[in-house]
Formats: structure tokens, C-alpha cells, sequence
């Protein structure tokens, strides 16, 4: 019989095996994606590099976890948990980052973007592209109705009862002294511009901190089979049966 428990084993290869081919989904993602990183770099976008290193690291320590798992040797183990401790900062570091940057986000759409919008609203090239958004996301101003000025387009008239597609929206008076229709929406387009963006760091902090338990638990199975194997080592080679952990 084997140094380490056959369950256990069969259980970390089986996912160090679902982890290595969705490391080759990755890199067959890295792939495609290379026809557009010039495209994308070109205009300041991150480069599909990171995308490389990230595929590639899940493959080769997904095999590295297979083949330590079937050689049952202690000392590949202890390599395998001490990439999983790296890769469990790694993404730990990776999640605060992105939630750091969705607060900054937030507070740029709630606080900042208030005092920088003005010049912005003056280009009729972001007032046409403002006015579209408008009455697709029912939704008037980036800020607040004030945007406008005195004269609210015609695309922020809310129609009493019209459901929305974009959550409640709700509707109000036009603002005093100023021209349009008689009820606008209530909510903002900075609202729904930002709930688009919060929903992809939420994506992204699950999908961090999700590789972050990942690796706690590959590091606390892989310490376990390292404890099995030593286990067996001073007992002078006797199977190890599950039921003593």
C-alpha cells in the first residue's frame, strides 16, 4: 500500500487535474488574445503578458501537484505547499488591491466627479454620447440633473409607470428655472455606469479571493500527506489509515 491515503490522494489530483486544464483554457485564451495586445497596449490597456504568467503558473503547478501527489515524495510536496502559500498571498494581495480600487472608483462617481464633470459636458461629442445612455438606462445627468444646465434634453423625460431595465429608477419634477420635460429621471447615469463597474470588481475580488481559499486548502491537504508520509517513513513503511487524522 501507498504512503499516503488513496482517497486523499485521488482527491488532490482530481482537482490539481480540474486546475491544469483550466490552466490550458487560459493559455488558449493568452493565445487568441495575442492578435489584440498591440491593439490594447497601443492605447494604454494592460498587456496580455500578466495573462501568460498567470496560465502558465496554474498549469505547471497543477502538474507539479499531480506528480507529487503520485510519487508520494515528501520533499515535492513541501514544494507544492510552499507555492501554495505564495499563491494564496499573491491573490490575498491581488483582492485588497481591487477592493482598494473600487472604493477610490466609488468615491470618484460619488465626490470628485461632481467638481470635474462641467468641462466634460461642454464637448458635444460626450453630450451626444451622454444623451444616448440616457434613454437606454433611463437615467438623466451624470452627476445629477444639474448637468444640463438649464436645458434638459428631451431623453431624460420620464414616463410615468414605464418599467425600467436598469433596477427602479422612479421619476421627479424638473429642476426650478430650467427647461424640459416636466418629470426626468430620478436616477443618474453615474449610477449606472458604476453599477456596471462594480459588478466586474466583484467578479474580480471573488475570483482572487476564491484562488486564495483554493490555495489554503491545497496547502492544508498537501500538509497533510506530507504528515502521512513521514508518518509511514518512522512507523518503517505501515499504511496509514484515514481514520488516525
Amino acid at each position: 500500500m501507498g504512503k499516503i491515503n488513496g482517497c486523499l490522494k485521488c482527491v488532490f489530483i482530481f482537482f490539481n487535474v480540474v486546475y491544469a486544464i483550466l490552466g490550458c483554457l487560459l493559455i488558449f485564451a493568452a493565445v487568441k488574445s495575442a492578435v489584440i495586445n498591440d491593439q490594447i497596449s497601443a492605447v494604454g490597456g494592460p498587456s496580455t503578458a500578466w495573462l501568460w504568467v498567470f496560465a502558465i503558473g496554474i498549469f505547471g503547478i497543477s502538474c507539479f501537484g499531480i506528480f507529487a501527489a503520485c510519487s508520494e515524495k515528501g520533499l515535492a510536496l513541501k514544494i507544492f505547499a510552499g507555492f501554495m502559500v505564495a499563491g494564496m498571498i499573491i491573490m490575498l494581495i491581488f483582492g485588497i488591491i481591487v477592493a482598494v480600487v473600487r472604493n477610490k472608483v466609488k468615491d470618484a462617481f460619488t465626490n470628485t466627479l461632481s467638481d470635474s464633470i462641467d468641462p466634460y459636458m461642454k464637448e458635444e461629442s460626450f453630450r451626444t454620447l451622454i444623451d444616448g445612455l440616457q434613454e437606454s438606462a433611463q437615467c438623466c445627468g451624470v452627476v445629477s440633473t444639474n448637468d444640463w444646465g438649464n436645458d434638459i434634453p428631451q431623453s431624460c423625460k420620464c414616463p410615468s409607470g414605464q418599467p425600467s431595465l436598469f433596477g427602479p429608477s422612479g421619476c421627479k419634477s424638473r429642476p426650478q428655472g430650467t427647461t424640459g420635460p416636466d418629470q426626468v429621471f430620478n436616477k443618474t447615469c453615474g449610477d449606472v455606469i458604476f453599477g456596471f463597474l462594480n459588478i466586474a470588481f466583484q467578479i474580480s475580488m471573488g475570483f482572487f479571493f476564491g484562488f486564495a481559499v483554493t490555495a489554503l486548502l491545497g496547502l492544508l491537504v498537501s500538509l497533510l500527506m506530507i504528515h502521512q508520509i513521514n508518518r509511514h517513513d518512522n512507523a518503517g513503511g505501515s499504511s496509514i489509515a484515514m481514520k488516525g487524522y
